[in-house]
């Protein structure tokens, strides 16, 4: 007999959906919209604030969040280097997310220091576009 108290945990079958819900934002100005979005335009959120935090860099955040895309910015790197890296990383970074299925139709271009990629993520809920 153990002095802990013990018990069974029983099952209980769940009523909700495992549907995504994030606090919306304007894409524009990075501000908060003031409403709760779900489904497909919660992943989109998802994705937009996961590519903007850097990795390993806030303690606020799991060691899994984020991305390392920092590497190639200030860097010698060829574009031909950065387009064949970057899906990776992206793809390593939004696999975490278990909606998130895969990515597909991948460009990025790099002017200025400054990324722009657009592609199309693969869902359970669906595709969705994003350009960052």
């Amino acid at each position: 007999m153990s002095i802990l108290p013990s018990f069974i945990q029983k099952d209980l079958p769940s009523t909700e959906t495992d549907l995504p819900c994030e606090y919306g934002i304007d894409f524009e100005t990075g501000q908060l919209a003031g409403e709760m979005v779900y489904g497909l335009e919660a992943i989109k959120v998802w994705v937009w604030i996961c590519l903007k935090v850097e990795r390993f860099r806030y303690p606020a955040y799991s060691w899994l969040y984020g991305t390392e895309l920092e590497q190639y910015i200030g860097k010698a790197y060829s574009d031909e280097f950065i387009k064949y890296d970057s899906p990776k990383a992206v793809e390593e970074a939004l696999k975490v997310n278990p909606h998130i299925q895969g990515i597909k139709n991948f460009d990025v271009k790099k002017e200025n220091n400054i990324l722009h990629m657009s592609f199309t993520i693969i869902s359970d809920l669906g595709e969705v576009d994003i350009k960052v």
